[in-house]
């Protein structure tokens, strides 16, 4: 009989993954932070090396906080490293559900507070208004060399929710706009979210995923086509590293 990791390979080893997508499957959450984290990191000071800067596109939510403690902790010249988020709540950073606090309090810290932050939260009169706002504020943000994504259960990556009115715009990888206000159907806040034809342009792009549960999801995503039903079906066949943990 196998052990715990066997039965982790398997698990993922089942998926129908397109030729441009690898799975790491790994034991347990702490062991993802830490892979994560590192291979992260590790093409961050690739990057810089290459070019002398290095940009990373993060997600909020509750599951990255111990990655972005491990990435804190990562050996990396984040002087010249400009961070950014895939999307965020239209509400001040002090707010206990701001991305941009989750970053303040579990990242930027020791060495990596030295990193550029350049977040999408306006204040402004609107959600509309942020949006334009937060859009404009984009044009500074270099090419992305790192986006790590994570996946709601019901298919939804960064803010691009089934559902959401300005989906099809977001899912538009002509579209001309690099970020949309965003509504989340069944959670109360509006939101601001990067779009495809932004994040579509990352070197590398890691999706960050944990539970039986998300897998449930994963195997769902792969076996459509339909975006709108499932938005990270979006970034499934581009070139993809899947992270999960049981």
């Amino acid at each position: 009989m196998g052990g715990p990791g066997m039965a982790t390979s398997e698990a993922i080893s089942e998926l129908q993954l397109p030729a441009s997508a690898t799975a790491h499957a790994l034991a347990d959450a702490r062991t993802l932070a830490t892979t994560l984290a590192e291979d992260v990191a590790a093409r961050l000071r690739a990057a810089i090396a290459a070019k002398g800067h290095a940009c990373v596109v993060l997600s909020g939510g509750r599951s990255p906080v111990a990655f972005l403690e491990q990435l804190a902790g990562q050996p990396l010249d984040w002087n010249n490293v400009t961070v950014s988020l895939a999307d965020e709540r239209w509400m001040p950073v002090e707010h206990a559900d701001s991305n941009a606090g989750l970053l303040a309090r579990h990242l930027f810290k020791g060495a990596a507070a030295k990193a550029r932050f350049l977040g999408l939260y306006q204040q402004a009169p609107n959600l509309e208004v942020a949006a334009e706002l937060a859009d404009q504020g984009l044009a500074e943000l270099p090419p992305i060399d790192v986006l790590v994504l994570g996946m709601g259960d019901d298919g939804h990556t960064a803010s691009l929710f089934p559902g959401s009115p300005n989906l099809a715009l977001g899912l538009d990888t002509t579209h001309p706009r690099r970020c949309l206000p965003m509504l989340a159907p069944v959670v109360p806040h509006q939101r601001l979210s990067m779009t495809r034809s932004l994040l579509a342009g990352a070197a590398f792009t890691a999706l960050s995923v944990q539970g039986q549960g998300k897998l449930a999801t994963l195997r769902a995503a792969l076996a459509g086509n339909d975006l709108a039903q499932m938005p990270i079906r979006a970034f499934l066949h581009a070139p993809l590293d899947i992270y999960w943990c049981p």
